[in-house]
């Protein structure tokens, strides 16, 4: 028996090649639950029977975890290991799918989105309300820094991401003046961007060799932008 477990951060569907082959060489799939996923590997022609009882026995059967549940997969294991002689069955748990770095922002996203729609505390929020709360998360941060205590200094990141998120939230909703909106998708989207227009030592043909170099490579590039613009900037912005 194989126990397959899918990330939720991951498009339906996409899954490791070793997950495919167990499912398609499988006499039976299961699925503790209905979801995408599980309509993801319907769509590939595969049979996938719902069922909320846990198996009792090994064969060629593959049950598909809830999604990202790695801990309903080991418990399961166990449960049909647990007492068994060298006859028992085989129990593996397969990775369907892995998380790539960042998608642990996908579940703020979620959260943050959740709570704008629930939470009567949240709801209530705009840009301006929420204004006091971006400069006391970045004085908590540049303190933590100063501490030089990491872990202190990762938890008020993650408070400093979260009013980044939360704004986008609400800019998301549009105003009367700007029915559209941006989300947070626009938001990364932007420094992305930035990012590689003034980096062009690493994603372009420019020369800048030296931390001094690449310094003034984006000061000179800002400026260039700024003009552009018809804008004014300060001097001395981080270059990434």
């Amino acid at each position: 028996m194989r126990i397959i477990v899918v990330s939720p951060r991951v498009a339906p569907g996409i899954l490791t090649l070793e997950a495919w082959d167990a499912l398609r060489a499988a006499d039976q799939v299961l699925s503790a639950e209905d979801g995408p996923h599980v309509q993801g590997i319907r769509s590939a022609g595969i049979d996938v029977d719902i069922s909320p009882d846990r198996p009792t026995g090994g064969g060629n059967t593959v049950w598909i975890a809830p999604p990202g549940d790695l801990a309903w997969a080991r418990e399961l294991a166990d449960s049909l290991v647990t007492g068994t002689d060298d006859d028992g069955p085989s129990v593996e748990i397969v990775l369907g799918s892995h998380d790539l770095p960042g998608a642990r922002l996908l579940d703020l996203v979620d959260v943050m989105a959740r709570l704008r729609r629930e939470c009567p505390w949240t709801r209530l929020q705009t840009h301006e309300s929420l204004a006091p709360y971006v400069m006391e998360e970045a004085q908590e941060t540049f303190e933590a820094l100063e501490s030089g205590d990491t872990e202190h200094l990762r938890e008020e990141l993650g408070d400093l991401l979260m009013q980044v998120v939360f704004h986008a939230a609400v800019a998301a909703e549009g105003t009367p003046d700007d029915p559209h909106g941006w989300d947070v998708d626009d938001v990364a989207a932007g420094i992305t961007a930035k990012l590689v227009r003034r980096n062009p030592h690493v994603f372009a043909d420019g020369d800048a060799t030296t931390p001094e170099e690449v310094d003034a490579q984006w000061n000179r590039i800002k400026a260039e932008e700024k003009r552009n613009t018809n804008g004014f900037g300060r001097s001395g912005e981080p270059h990434g």
